[in-house]
């Protein structure tokens, strides 16, 4: 998601863009339009460019945040989408891309939303971040059916997910970006870094009747400068490794991930600020049965995306691509199953506010040579 920035545009960050802008502008939504990064160096930058499988239909008045793919019974994927403004999820056909149904009304009730942003899909679950109803739904696919809501008590301003497996229930992480208010030019105030050991809230879920019991696990935050969570939404997990990416949207910062434990405890680490240009977004992990694997990011220029690949051990940067068309891309998805139309499956990625596109995993490793992967 484009954010604002706290307190006002960053020097360096406008000295690289008044060749292009005279100063950073708002969004209509009150989001920040992205000033962009890409109009400058990243626009320029040598990355191998892969064609889209598809582009959907295009409605802004949407405004598409992030994704998630399911494989329904009947074998046909599902790409449901979060849809900011028209307080609703968008269905796309993962094959095609043609828009399948929508779900979901404005509201503070089962089934309803305000500003629904994060998503992810685990088993026949759809879970849903609402930032302005500061809760998480549970929703059971394939017709939405309310499972379950929860943490409305705890969260401020909640963005993004990650959800674990564990046992026979789940482990919830949810990013809660809470600021101090706004200045008087209507930018967000960043807290006190001691204010900042709440940005990320862990549930477990556990089965109970016909739904799932919910405990708070507690939140977390690192609160030195080098490990503090400015700006958050994005966030995936590595269980194998311990390892939790979390992308830092303050640009005026740093383009980059911060690296922590499952546990919450800053591993001391941050990928990226070297080769990300413009806003870290989306995050997601592919895993291989040898152990090995990458991690996918997301660099949010306005005028053309740039997915990262790193290491899923060493975190390593190993190359970046680039879509022929996507641009502006918050969230993405990765639907590592095999489907007629992606054998190797494929990575979904939002598109400029307004839809989907798609990418064959395999026409995106091989434009990295990237060594066979056995799915884990």
């Amino acid at each position: 998601m484009t954010r604002r920035p706290f307190a006002s545009c960053h020097p360096l960050l406008l000295a690289m863009l008044l060749p292009v802008l005279s100063a950073c502008h708002q969004a209509p939504d009150g989001d920040v339009a992205d000033a962009d990064a890409a109009a400058g160096p990243a626009a320029e930058r040598e990355v191998p460019v892969i064609a889209e499988a598809f582009v959907s239909a295009l409605t802004p008045e949407d405004n598409i945040d992030s994704p998630a793919a399911w494989t329904a019974p009947d074998g046909a994927v599902w790409v449901i989408a979060t849809a900011k403004s028209t307080d609703r999820l968008v269905v796309y056909d993962g094959a095609t891309g043609e828009t399948r149904s929508a779900f979901g009304t404005a509201g503070t009730g089962p089934g309803q939303f305000r500003r629904p942003n994060g998503i992810a899909v685990v088993d026949d679950l759809a879970v849903v971040v609402e930032r302005d109803n500061h809760r998480v739904q549970v929703l059971r696919l394939p017709d939405f059916s309310h499972v379950l809501t929860f943490a409305a008590d705890d969260l401020v301003k909640p963005y993004g997910l990650w959800i674990d497996r564990v046992d026979d229930g789940y482990l919830v992480y949810v990013t809660d970006s809470y600021d101090d208010g706004e200045d008087a030019n209507g930018d967000d105030i960043l807290p006190p870094f001691a204010a900042l050991d709440r940005r990320v809230h862990r549930y477990a879920l556990r089965p109970s009747g016909d739904g799932f019991a919910v405990e708070a696990l507690g939140a977390f935050g690192d609160t030195t400068p080098e490990g503090a969570l400015r700006v958050v939404e994005s966030i995936w997990g590595d269980p194998a490794n311990d390892r939790l990416l979390i992308a830092e949207e303050d640009e005026s910062y740093a383009n980059e991930l911060k690296v922590y434990t499952l546990s919450g405890e800053y591993a001391g680490r941050t990928i990226g600020r070297d080769v990300i240009q413009a806003q870290a977004e989306g995050i997601m992990l592919k895993t291989c049965a040898d152990g090995s694997g990458w991690w996918i990011t997301t660099e949010q220029g306005k005028g053309r995306t740039v997915f990262h690949l790193f290491d899923r051990v060493s975190l390593d940067h190993v190359g970046a691509v680039a879509g022929g068309k996507v641009a502006n891309t918050d969230g993405i998805w990765l639907h590592d199953a095999p489907s007629k139309t992606f054998p190797d499956g494929a990575l979904y990625a939002v598109h400029d506010d307004q839809g989907i596109v798609a990418f064959d995993w395999r026409t995106l490793a091989d434009a990295l040579a990237l060594p066979a992967c056995t799915r884990s």
